[in-house]
């Protein structure tokens, strides 16, 4: 399903849509049918937003503005660099989790059945604590 063009139209043709219809005392919908409109609920928005602020309010866009270069290029920008004691640290926590991860290979290397049974039993106790 192919998403549907919002058609956008010019002040000056909602002027001269206003004004035929001020003009002739056409309804919404036969104006709209004059001009080729498929919403005619559009004209009276037209009309709302004219009587309202006048031609400056004919000519604001709907919906939320566009974002500028700007906000653009403050998104897009990655975290600041990480000072060189920031990447030391960094650093250094992964370095613990290897040795970490290593110890545990290598009990589970040297023993498999005997590092199951002991992990398998602190998970146990963790869960159900024995009754006395």
């Amino acid at each position: 399903m192919k998403k549907k063009h919002k058609e956008t139209y010019s002040v000056q043709f909602k002027l001269d849509v206003l004004s035929f219809m001020k003009r002739t005392g056409s309804s919404e919908t036969e104006t709209a049918l004059h001009f080729g409109l498929t919403k005619p609920p559009l004209i009276a928005s037209w009309k709302k937003a004219f009587h309202e602020g006048g031609v400056e309010d004919l000519n604001k866009p709907k919906g939320r503005p566009l974002m500028s270069d700007k906000a653009k290029n403050k998104k897009s920008t990655e975290p600041k660099e990480m000072t060189n004691e920031q990447k030391l640290e960094r650093e250094n926590e992964l370095l613990r989790l290897e040795v970490e991860y290593l110890k545990k290979l290598r009990a589970f290397q040297m023993d498999p059945e005997g590092y199951l049974e002991k992990h398998k039993q602190h998970y146990h106790s963790n869960s159900k604590k024995p009754s006395n």
